[in-house]
């Protein structure tokens, strides 16, 4: 793995693989992967002693650790939001021969990085809550399924593990209680972007194709083996760690009324300072940027690929569940990028990530790709507008799961924001002919003696500027709603 790349970095790595320079010669400083945290808050600077969280559950009970995290406010911090107390209740009160507790640290959300971060330098409160909740749901197994890209991470998890062990903080018994039998096991993703989605994350921890499943059932009452499973992120579990420590005014002390707590965002891109940024639920996306040095900020990509693309007109609204809701990713894009490169990017994405189960994603995808491509090329219509815009609507409306729902956001969200990207790089007609019909059509009107209006063909656009706009995916779900 190779860090901090910039354009001097990747012009000097050029230079010593056309050299076929041995890798054992090249600096070792281009190996070092850091943390890069530019700013933290209670999250990453309270700490905890290890073992501490699971010392307040042996005094109490697991209804009481459920009241203190209910009373924090947490919720799951992938992106959706739920309810994290209402999670591990559910799963604890199902009724099952076993239970399981499952990290979901499949970061493969394009411009996230933030729980690599977590991983390699705060493993041990993550475990620390992947054990508390253990102890409140029942689970004696519990399983860490950790990116594949981030293979290098293995051994020092490992050794993490272990070391808890050593200290009767897993295994039988812990921490002395009679019982309180858990323990952890690490499982590698293979790439595949569909296995952060949590029912298809179990699948692959079950040795099967990473597919989606149909819910309900959800994985609280039938999850892994078919048995009640609880699965959360990197960031929840540590979290719902140190509020069993801290309590949960500490961690309603920051935030908004509906996100209580902190995010932590991974940015990256057009700014000064790209890194680890941890702010409480409700900053603007205004502060975000100007603390990042992005100083001519064209859009804010905000939750990867499937998020938001926040132009500068909408950079006072807040990062929060309740606004613009996000699993940590936060791009860049300065005046001089082309905005429909990335938009080329992330359906290309899309559609090579689409694990192929339905249709609508399947088909829509590639759909979506080649009509992006044909704006790049500069040979596509307003009536290929419309079609982005249609097969966008079935794509969110019919999907099997997540993907394919969040898929057309990058287009949808670009058409309605920033229509010019696309109407600047279309052919001037609606269709080209390959020759002029109505100059064919001259020498018959003349031996006719036709001049009337029937006798002339007439080409018009296929889509009016208004009409494109009329039909804006938010109006239209206004409109339903």
């Amino acid at each position: 793995v190779i860090s901090r790349l910039n354009e001097e970095r990747i012009s000097k790595i050029a230079e010593l693989i056309n050299a076929g320079t041995p890798l054992s010669d090249w600096p070792q400083s281009y190996f070092v992967i850091e943390d890069n945290i530019q700013r933290s808050d209670i999250l990453l600077n309270d700490k905890i002693i290890n073992g501490s969280a699971i010392d307040s559950l042996l005094k109490n009970d697991s209804d009481v650790m459920l009241s203190k995290i209910e009373l924090s406010g947490l919720r799951g911090r992938g992106g959706a939001g739920f309810s994290t107390s209402t999670k591990w209740r559910f799963c604890r009160d199902t009724k099952a021969d076993e239970h399981y507790v499952v990290c979901n640290a499949d970061e493969g959300e394009p411009g996230t990085f933030k729980d690599r971060v977590l991983l390699n330098s705060y493993a041990d409160d993550l475990f620390e809550g992947m054990t508390l909740c253990a102890g409140i749901i029942g689970a004696k197994k519990g399983y860490l399924y950790l990116r594949g890209e981030y293979f290098y991470l293995l051994e020092p998890l490992q050794q993490t593990l272990q070391k808890r062990r050593d200290a009767n903080l897993l295994g039988s018994s812990i921490s002395g209680q009679q019982g309180f039998d858990f323990d952890i096991d690490i499982h590698l993703g293979a790439g595949a972007y569909i296995c952060g989605e949590e029912s298809a994350l179990i699948e692959s921890l079950e040795g099967k194709r990473g597919i989606p499943r149909k819910r309900p059932p959800f994985p609280v009452t039938n999850g892994f083996r078919n048995q009640p499973t609880v699965v959360n992120n990197v960031e929840t579990f540590i979290a719902a760690a140190k509020i069993t420590v801290f309590g949960a005014d500490w961690f309603r002390s920051v935030g908004t009324s509906e996100s209580t707590g902190t995010k932590l965002l991974s940015i990256s891109g057009d700014c000064v300072r790209p890194g680890i940024y941890e702010y409480p639920f409700g900053v603007s996306i205004r502060q975000v940027l100007e603390d990042c040095g992005a100083e001519d900020a064209q859009a804010a990509q905000v939750a990867g690929a499937a998020g938001s693309t926040i132009p500068p007109q909408e950079f006072d609204r807040k990062i929060a569940f309740e606004d613009v809701s996000t699993g940590g990713s936060f791009m860049v894009f300065n005046q001089q990028r082309d905005l429909l490169d990335m938009v080329q990017n992330f359906t290309h994405f899309f559609c090579h990530e689409s694990c192929g189960f339905c249709t609508p994603c399947r088909v829509g995808g590639s759909l979506m790709k080649n009509l992006v491509d044909k704006v790049i090329v500069g040979h596509a219509t307003r009536g290929d507008l419309i079609e982005m815009e249609n097969i966008g609507r079935v794509m969110q409306q019919s999907s099997h799961c997540g993907l394919g729902v969040t898929a057309p956001k990058p287009v949808l969200d670009t058409l309605e924001k920033f229509p010019e990207i696309y109407t600047k790089r279309l052919a001037n007609r609606g269709f080209e002919p390959a020759f002029d019909l109505d100059a064919a059509l001259e020498e018959s009107r003349q031996i006719t003696g036709r001049d009337d209006a029937e006798a002339y063909i007439e080409y018009e656009p296929l889509l009016k500027d208004s009409s494109m706009q009329d039909s804006s995916p938010q109006q239209t779900e206004q409109d339903e709603s």
